[in-house]
């Protein structure tokens, strides 16, 4: 008998299986092995089959080599690749959100969806929707939700520092577009320009302050400052450091405004009585007070509009 290398079985003989050995081609490994081996190969990949639960998979391998096409390759393959998940649903909302708000504006949407909108860029893969309902439940709307103390916005559950400062850059936005409106501009001829850029400044501001508008003889805006900041209901006001203000910008005119917390536009006892003192003050020195404006949530004073100036 001939020996079969690295086999340690013999032509004609029987193999470690008990098979009778007889030389077949072997038309998956492409050579001659004796027929026992190939036996042997079945008996271990069944055995190895049952202890993994592959049956499936290696008939379709083996039938494969068997025809020789090469068609069943592919298919054992897919066998052992795991699926591909489904798209995140809100993948495709995202889009048609977008979509809405290119073609109708932030008008065509309610506040949620303009909220999720800014959210995006601070959360990409997640459904941000319950997170802007939630802010919107604690704040009340998508203005207060922007202009909400830092403090305030980590309290809700999903908020992070990313979401906070994508909020604040909303917000810092809005301003410098509010403030460009009326920069260098005649600030009595752009009066509802100037009444929106002190309600988005200070109207939601949790401390009071008192921000003064200085104006050149042709009352254009040339300088916009917090002259100084206070408690919920008090802020220190010193008529001087206004005084003295106004003459170092060279500024012929000034328009004092400051916020009420509270959310009540109503003018105090002190407001006016400050008011008066600052107005004298100027008057010295030639400086018009043209008015004082209080801005809250609730709504906007003009002490001239009702007569206390």
């Amino acid at each position: 008998m001939t020996s079969y290398k690295g086999r340690g079985v013999a032509s004609g003989g029987t193999s470690r299986c008990g098979a009778r050995q007889e030389r077949i081609p072997d038309v998956v490994f492409g050579r001659s092995v004796p027929t026992g081996i190939l036996a042997c190969r079945r008996v271990r990949s069944r055995q190895y089959s049952r202890r993994a639960g592959w049956e499936g998979n290696v008939a379709k391998r083996r039938q494969t080599g068997l025809n020789g096409n090469g068609s069943g390759v592919a298919e054992a393959a897919q066998a052992f690749l795991p699926q591909a998940e489904n798209e995140p649903h809100y993948l495709g909302h995202r889009e048609r959100l977008r979509e809405r708000f290119l073609a109708g504006g932030a008008e065509a949407l309610p506040d949620y969806e303009l909220l999720e909108l800014v959210l995006y860029a601070a959360i990409p893969r997640r459904d941000v929707k319950p997170l802007a309902k939630a802010l919107l439940a604690n704040f009340g709307s998508f203005a207060d939700v922007i202009a909400g103390p830092r403090q305030r916005l980590l309290e809700v559950s999903g908020v992070g520092e990313g979401v906070v400062a994508q909020l604040k850059i909303v917000e810092a936005a809005a301003l410098r577009l509010s403030r460009t409106k009326v920069l260098g501009r005649p600030a009595l001829s752009s009066w509802q320009a100037v009444l929106d850029y002190c309600v988005a400044a200070m109207a939601r501001n949790p401390q009071e302050e008192l921000r003064i508008l200085f104006l050149d003889r042709k009352n254009a805006l040339i300088a916009d400052e917090v002259q100084s900041q206070g408690t919920v209901d008090h802020t220190p006001v010193y008529p001087r450091e206004i005084v003295k203000r106004a003459l170092e910008l060279s500024a012929s005119a000034i328009i004092l405004v400051h916020n009420h917390p509270s959310g009540d536009p109503t003018p105090s006892r002190a407001d006016i009585e400050l008011t008066r003192e600052i107005a004298a003050a100027a008057k010295a020195l030639r400086i018009a007070v043209h008015d004082h404006l209080i801005v809250s949530r609730g709504g906007t004073t003009s002490f001239k509009a009702v007569g206390l100036m």
